[in-house]
Parts: C-alpha cells; sequence; structure tokens
C-alpha cells in the first residue's frame, strides 16, 4: 500500500526535520515541503535494495591489471629535486 504524500511548510521541516526523517526511514513516508504553499523540496525514503557500485561504462576495460594495488607507482629517488638548498 502507498501512503499518501504529506505537505509541509519549510519552516516547520526545519523544526522538526530529524524526527521527519526518522520517520521517513522506518514508516516509508513521503513528504513535499512547500514554501508560501508551493511545493520547493521532496523527502523520500532511500529504496531498500543496496545499490550495486558499479563504475561507469566509460571506464570498462580501462584497469588492465591491478596485482598488487599496494606497491609504489613509481621507483624510489634518492633526492627530491626540492631538496636542493639553494
Amino acid at each position: 500500500m502507498v501512503k499518501p504524500v504529506k505537505h509541509i511548510p519549510a519552516g516547520k521541516f526545519k523544526a522538526t526535520c530529524l524526527r521527519l526523517l526518522d520517520e521517513v526511514a522506518a514508516d516509508r513516508q513521503e513528504y513535499v515541503v512547500t514554501k508560501r504553499g508551493k511545493p520547493v523540496a521532496r523527502l523520500v525514503p532511500l529504496p531498500e535494495k543496496p545499490v550495486k557500485n558499479v563504475p561507469p561504462p566509460e571506464l570498462r576495460g580501462s584497469v588492465l591489471r591491478f596485482d598488487r594495488p599496494n606497491d609504489p607507482i613509481f621507483e624510489p629517488m634518492d633526492e627530491w629535486p626540492g631538496d636542493a638548498d639553494p
């Protein structure tokens, strides 16, 4: 059963924000925040299913090997260019 959307003025939302967040999470209640009677924002519960952490399609295949992620990227240097005395 879908619960009807409740409307709440912005001032009341500001005063009861934390309680409303708990209510949205627990009861899956949706709110529309209004300012001077006009809707300005919607407070909705997050999906119950966890969202898969999938990389964007543009990155697919861009990493060819990743065998040892903790190894340094570059060879260590004996001296750093910024360490020389002027």
